[in-house]
């Protein structure tokens, strides 16, 4: 009997400050490179970001894009121009040529995002959920997914949960699955918080809809179907109308490496927004803020001992959790 193929074109140990790297071939023009394990640690994903941002500096001949994700990038090439070793060859000296983890700056802009908690088009979205798909669903006891995310993280009320949301800038990781939208990370993790997804899927969400999915945060670019529990809602991420000044040179207001940190307001608040926005009357607040991955290592060993003890207490709760 042959061996099955592998995808695997070469791997390089953890050196020097950078995460183990595999390089996989992934179909006939495109290559897929992956950093370090397979966990949730933000740095793999600084350092996709900081290894994209070299390969935008210095391309190859052939290159024809590439798109980071959490701990990966996939690198699309034309395969007339450059072959697959000459691409990995390529990568291989941009990793090197890159600081070690500690020494990496990122572009990053804060943008700050109003936010309107338990508002009634995430309920809306919940009720149709029980009405048309699963009545019996446990995180969406009370026609609401805020009390499931409470109980299941621990939380002693809903406000604590608030007050974790607005604690933290959120790290946005990378864009995806619809147009525009963010899958972002607290950056202080003693606010990280923790929720399993819908079983099954939602049909509907509304656009603006702020949600959770495992220690994932979201914001739906579009009405859409979804599968991530539902807290609140924000402005639009996504026009490709441009109907405000911000979506002008590009339909999607957020970019890896972002980071969002979300002010509350109520609901009558954010709506009288929404209209600005789509009148092109409100400013979207953002500000350039290069990332320093050195001060984000020493915050989360500064505050290690808070973050586990928060961890253990939120693994207790889940584990009395009812799972949908």
């Amino acid at each position: 009997m042959s061996a099955t193929p592998s995808s695997v074109l070469e791997r390089a140990q953890a050196a020097g400050g950078h995460p183990a790297i595999t390089y996989r071939q992934a179909g006939d023009r495109s290559l897929l490179i992956e950093y370090g394990e397979m966990e949730l640690d933000l740095t793999l994903n600084f350092f996709v970001l900081a290894v994209d941002a070299a390969l935008s500096e210095r391309p190859v001949d052939g290159l024809l894009e590439s798109a980071p994700g959490f701990r990966s990038m996939l690198v699309r090439y034309d395969p007339r121009v450059v072959s697959p070793a000459e691409l990995v060859e390529h990568l291989a000296r941009l990793h090197d040529s890159l600081p070690a983890e500690q020494e990496i700056e990122i572009p990053s802009r804060v943008i700050e995002l109003p936010i309107a908690f338990d508002d009634s088009q995430s309920r809306a979205a919940v009720e149709r959920y029980i009405r048309s798909i699963r009545k019996d669903a446990p995180n969406c006891e009370g026609a609401n997914n805020i009390d499931y995310i409470v109980r299941y993280n621990g939380f002693n009320d809903r406000e604590e949960f608030y007050a974790a949301v607005l604690a933290t800038e959120h790290w946005t990781g990378f864009i995806g699955f619809f147009p525009g939208l963010p899958f972002m990370f607290p950056v202080d993790p003693r606010h990280t918080v923790v929720a399993p997804k819908y079983n099954p899927t939602r049909t509907w969400t509304a656009e603006g809809a702020v949600g959770l999915g495992g220690p994932c945060y979201a914001i739906y670019p579009v009405e859409s179907a979804g599968g991530y529990q539902l807290f609140g809602r924000s402005l639009p991420v996504y026009d490709l109308q441009a109907r405000n000044e911000v979506f002008r040179e590009n339909p999607l207001l957020l970019r890896p490496g972002d980071r969002v940190r979300f002010r509350r307001t109520t609901e009558e608040e954010l709506l009288s927004a929404f209209e600005d926005v789509r009148a092109d009357r409100y400013r979207y607040r953002i500000e350039e803020h290069a990332f320093d991955v050195g001060a984000y290592l020493e915050l989360r060993e500064q505050v290690r001992e808070e973050a586990d003890e928060r961890r253990r207490r939120r693994e207790e709760a889940s584990a009395e959790a009812e799972i949908p």
